[in-house]
């Protein structure tokens, strides 16, 4: 059966049986395999992980592999009644992509009190169906991705498990992501939220957002082996609440309760550091002297926000100190940028990264106050299919903590619905490196 609906021609097969597929689970194929002859003997299915994500929001456990489809009618043996397909399995083929990109379902047994596979996998087929097009266009913004910082922070835990041998501890996430962390949790490292789970003696890494004195004392305390990852850029932050604490001013740090930067640097100078996040906290605040008022920022703000908060500052203490550089980093900066240069252009923006990341968080909302729609998603599984009905062009972009692979895997998974058509816009190129601390370089 073939469908020419105006999002473009899909062939309905029919199809096989796959092996067993658990009770509540859906068999999500990763390529169609041909048992009729026709040509290509095997066909992709570039959009499994979002067909994958569907089904998991819908209570439905997936399970991967091959699946066997043919033409209707033709499965089984020559001259063998077709094979009855399971309730709730679909297979097809979009053509108009190249080469042919495929999906495939096949739902198992209904398990006791779970919702009804079969249902999932219908749902699943639908919305796939409802996003595929035939010419998606993608704006890739650039900059996007891993940062200097990040870069450095995530070599410094691998050099450090070469070197040391796991298990290597690490205080927190090491960035702000989960493919990140569990990738190197997969190579022996062991996240910990505090140094009391850190036995004696052991290797340490403080994460790339930095810590207090505090906790600097505590594994001096317990005779552990620091290897310090602090972003330099969180380190400027860090020195200058020192200094401007020293001259007796009160320091105004501007930044998001409980992140883990923000506790770093308000440990710093805690009897003089208080922080506002918001233009009218800023219009409130009392101090001790007005006269002698210096602001700091959380590296990973929004530029246009923190501007507002400054300005509040400045309106409600007009002899307000500030640093001779900004805080926020060159690469949150950079990104906003790039992402401004998408935004407008797109229907959809879809931006990369984990949801405790600060950065990320922001060029969502950065999007949504240009009147653009916009989502953060982990990776491809994260992503709606109905998001996408209608977005003939998507802005992608990633946070500075989202390795690179993840946007490629959401420009693969596009392209399981369609032909997509890639166009990137560099707003400037990166070219900073940070070195690394003594402690893990090679001699």
């Amino acid at each position: 059966m073939t469908d020419t609906s105006p999002n473009g021609t899909v062939h309905v097969l029919a199809a096989g049986d796959p092996g067993h597929v658990p009770a509540g689970a859906v068999l999500v194929a990763d390529r169609l395999v041909r048992t009729d002859g026709a040509a290509p003997a095997e066909i992709p299915c570039p959009a499994a992980d979002l067909v994958a994500g569907e089904l998991r929001r819908r209570g439905a456990a997936v399970v991967r592999g091959p699946l066997p489809v043919a033409a209707p009618g033709a499965l089984g043996p020559p001259g063998a009644a077709p094979a009855a397909a399971p309730d709730g399995a679909a297979a097809a083929v979009l053509t108009c992509t190249a080469p042919p990109a495929g999906i495939g379902l096949v739902p198992g047994p209904l398990a006791a009190g779970g919702p009804d596979p079969a249902d999932a996998a219908r749902a699943a087929f639908a919305a796939w169906r409802a996003a595929a097009g035939p010419t998606r266009t993608v704006l890739l913004a650039a900059p996007r991705s891993f940062c200097a910082g990040v870069e450095r922070a995530v070599e410094i835990v691998e050099r450090a498990l070469a070197q040391r041998g796991s298990p290597v501890y690490v205080r927190k996430q090491i960035v702000h992501n989960t493919h990140v962390v569990a990738d190197l949790e997969s190579r022996g490292a062991v996240f910990v939220d505090e140094l009391s789970a850190v036995p004696e003696g052991a290797t340490v890494v403080f994460s790339a957002h930095g810590v207090s004195p505090a906790v600097r004392a505590e594994a001096a305390d317990r005779d552990l082996r620091v290897v310090d990852a602090t972003c330099p850029l969180v380190t400027k932050v860090h020195t200058e609440a020192r200094r401007y604490a020293d001259r007796g001013d009160t320091v105004v740090l501007i930044g998001h309760a409980g992140h883990e930067e923000v506790e770093g640097t308000l440990g710093e100078a805690p009897e003089r550091t208080v922080l506002v996040e918001t233009p009218a906290d800023a219009a409130a605040l009392e101090v001790p002297d007005p006269r002698r008022v210096s602001y700091l920022t959380q590296t990973t703000l929004a530029v246009d926000e923190t501007a507002e908060v400054v300005d509040a500052l400045r309106a409600r203490f007009p002899d307000l100190r500030g640093p001779a550089s900004a805080d926020i980093c060159y690469a949150t900066t950079n990104r906003q940028d790039a992402l401004r240069s998408i935004a407008e252009d797109a229907d959809l923006v879809l931006v990369v990264g984990s949801h405790n990341s600060s950065n990320s968080q922001r060029l969502v909302e950065l999007a949504r106050r240009g009147g653009t729609p916009a989502h953060l998603v982990d990776d491809t599984g994260d992503i709606r299919a109905d998001w996408l009905a209608g977005a003939a062009t998507v802005g992608l972009t990633a946070g500075a903590s989202a390795p690179p692979g993840l946007v490629e895997a959401v420009i693969t998974a596009l392209g399981g619905l369609g032909r997509v058509a890639v166009r990137e816009r560099e707003t400037t190129r990166e070219t900073v490196r940070f070195t690394l601390p003594s402690a893990v370089r090679r001699p």
